[in-house]
């Protein structure tokens, strides 16, 4: 067992890659390909097979009101078979885009709103053992609406609904089990345990706003 670094952190590293596949790869974002890997420090080793799934990274936006309550988003997933509680999300799919910009316009798109104060919550792997996809998450504060201007929605999109539920109520549904859309959790958590969320929530009593 190697000794424990300080501070405790992830180490950015990248073994030797003896060979490559594609298993699919289309127009869109993302791929699948299949890596022949071997570790660094053993060069007569035999390479093992590694599925990754190529991802441009996406960003998360936990927009709170200034009654403290959250922005919730009520959209069908396909894969799961589930129509989870979500935020307002998007892929990271212009080349170079800063991930608060893409933010501000995923917030824009998928709900019509404006922020004057943004925070970063945090930034994560979902899945790293087959997923390269990095999620920046944010708190938005400061929110007008704006309309979405000429961006149409689609597909599960056009069927997606959307309300203000109090910051109390989001914490105690994830806390409970009963919200389970990652991203959501971990940023509704981050933002309470850093006190950026929750001192001003209104209670589960006034319930969901439409």
């Amino acid at each position: 067992m190697t000794g424990i670094p300080t501070p405790l952190a992830d180490q950015s590293e990248s073994w030797p890659v003896t060979a490559t596949e594609d298993l699919h790869r289309d127009g869109w974002v993302m791929a699948l390909r299949a890596d022949q890997v071997r570790p660094p420090d053993q060069p007569d080793a035999s390479p093992f097979r590694r599925l990754v799934l190529e991802h441009p990274g996406a960003v998360v936006v936990l927009a709170l009101d200034d009654d403290d309550r959250a922005l919730c988003l009520w959209q069908y997933r396909h894969p799961a078979r589930r129509r989870f509680v979500e935020l307002p999300a998007g892929l990271c799919d212009e080349p170079g885009e800063d991930p608060e910009d893409v933010a501000r316009r995923e917030l824009r798109e998928e709900a019509g709103l404006e922020a004057s104060e943004w925070t970063h919550l945090t930034s994560t792997y979902p899945s790293p053992g087959i997923l390269a996809e990095v999620q920046h998450l944010y708190l938005a504060r400061g929110i007008t609406e704006v309309g979405r201007g000429d961006f149409v929605v689609e597909h599960e999109e056009a069927d997606m609904g959307a309300g203000w539920v109090p910051f109390g109520e989001l914490l105690e549904a994830v806390l409970a089990g009963r919200v389970t859309d990652g991203p959501l959790a971990l940023a509704t958590l981050v933002a309470h345990a850093r006190g950026l969320a929750g001192s001003a929530a209104r209670g589960s009593s006034e319930g969901v706003r439409a």
